[in-house]
């Protein structure tokens, strides 16, 4: 995947020759004093549209990538810079080709598509840093009541989870895969990296459908722990930030620090780091950033360039088959077991608010709104997330006949186990 550029010189891409060659016959025509035939005429205004047009698509093909230009409107932007209609086919699949081949929620719900461990169907964990997803991503290895649950050897960080009658895995995550597209690889690296890393992994190339999953975590709360897991001397140094082909240079993203951790770091510290990752980490690791040039910064204002990064992470969170919110456990663990028609064994664990609160009541004058003004973002994006989750909460709950039966039962398995829950799928 070639890095998108963006040319700002006046000079155009490509020289118009049909025009010139038409605006050429034209003048010698005027100054020979010799009127032009009708056929004449209709042949050089052909060859001026034909100009035109090629101009008019090399100009939104090589300038506007995606619809990153103007109004943005190839991102489906509505007012206030708010996604509209989501960058999507007919079958609320993504267009771009990296992803063509992920289902969403609304196919899930809506259009009778069902996650089939049986077939050849790839559930993709997207774990953003601090957001609960370890604890997720366990209870994924863990606790599903499966036909063949996942198997898990003591002194190993990976399970294997194999799907019946088969060993072909249904399951990309840290805790089955490892991190095979890269430490806490993002939206735009697994993307690009999911498919052949299957196919290295089964030594075998076939078509398969890829559910994407997420978790997200009130924005404030995630940087105050991230801030803190910094400052005991935690790093993702080997995180490879890859875009367009290549790895993000240490020019476009300078280190924070000197040596090899930010042990003992200050939140003050921590806030002054402009290259500082933990700064919008959501809004970048949910969003396209082919659309705004990768990590070069170049071709866009920041202000654009933040604009386009938060409509593509909305479209990409709408487009995705499941996300959960940290901060509502119970409906996050309900809504996965009805999308996908798994049971988990165990209960979530409910979020501490007394912890959380606890950390912002330690924070002093003026450092909240320094880490509001840094995750902008984030605020808008978690707000996003928090209206749709209720919106999917409530069409999931309307279809469900049996909706305080499931949730009262949330990590238990009876005798129907998730056979029950299939049925209705039928």
């Amino acid at each position: 995947m070639t890095e998108v550029g963006i040319q700002t010189d006046s000079e155009p891409l490509l020289p118009p020759p049909a025009a010139d060659r038409a605006a050429a016959a034209a003048a010698a025509a005027e100054k020979a004093g010799r009127p032009m035939s009708r056929t004449r005429c209709l042949r050089l205004l052909l060859l001026l549209t034909a100009a035109a047009s090629t101009l008019a698509i090399v100009y939104f093909a090589y300038l506007c990538p995606a619809g990153a230009c103007g109004g943005g409107t190839g991102l489906g932007l509505g007012a206030g810079g708010l996604p509209g209609a989501p960058l999507a086919d007919r079958q609320g699949r993504p267009r771009l080709p990296s992803a063509a081949d992920s289902l969403s929620f609304d196919q899930l719900l809506s259009e009778g598509v069902r996650f089939d461990v049986s077939g050849d169907d790839v559930m993709v964990f997207l774990h953003i840093q601090k957001t609960g997803g370890t604890e997720f991503g366990r209870h994924l290895v863990h606790d599903l009541d499966l036909e063949r649950p996942c198997v898990c050897y003591r002194r190993k960080k990976r399970c294997q989870c194999l799907r019946p009658g088969r060993d072909s895995r249904w399951l990309f995550s840290r805790y089955s895969t490892g991190w095979r597209c890269g430490l806490h690889a993002d939206w735009t690296e697994l993307t690009a990296c999911v498919d052949e890393a299957m196919d290295q992994l089964e030594r075998d190339r076939h078509k398969r459908r890829y559910f994407y999953i997420s978790l997200l975590r009130e924005p404030v709360q995630r940087y105050l722990s991230e801030w803190k897991h910094v400052r005991r001397g935690a790093t993702w140094s080997t995180s490879r930030h890859w875009c367009g082909g290549r790895d993000a240079t240490e020019a476009e993203l300078p280190h924070c620090y000197d040596g090899e951790d930010w042990y003992g770091v200050s939140l003050n510290e921590f806030l002054r780091c402009d290259s500082n990752l933990a700064a919008n980490r959501q809004t970048r690791m949910l969003a396209d950033l082919h659309l705004v040039n990768c990590y070069t910064g170049t071709g866009m204002s920041a202000d654009e360039r933040d604009r386009v990064m938060l409509a593509s992470a909305k479209t990409n969170l709408r487009q995705m088959a499941f996300f959960g919110l940290t901060e509502d456990q119970p409906r996050s663990q309900y809504m996965f077991e009805q999308l996908f028609g798994l049971r988990f064994q165990t209960a979530f664990a409910a979020y501490n608010r007394t912890h959380a609160e606890s950390a912002l009541r330690a924070l002093r004058p003026g450092q909240l709104e320094e880490v509001r003004r840094r995750n902008a973002l984030d605020l808008e994006l978690y707000e996003y997330a928090r209206q749709l989750l209720q919106e999917r909460f409530e069409r999931i709950r309307a279809a469900d006949d049996h909706f305080r039966e499931h949730m009262d039962a949330l990590g238990t398995v009876d005798e129907r186990g998730s056979t029950e829950l299939e049925h209705q799928r039928r």
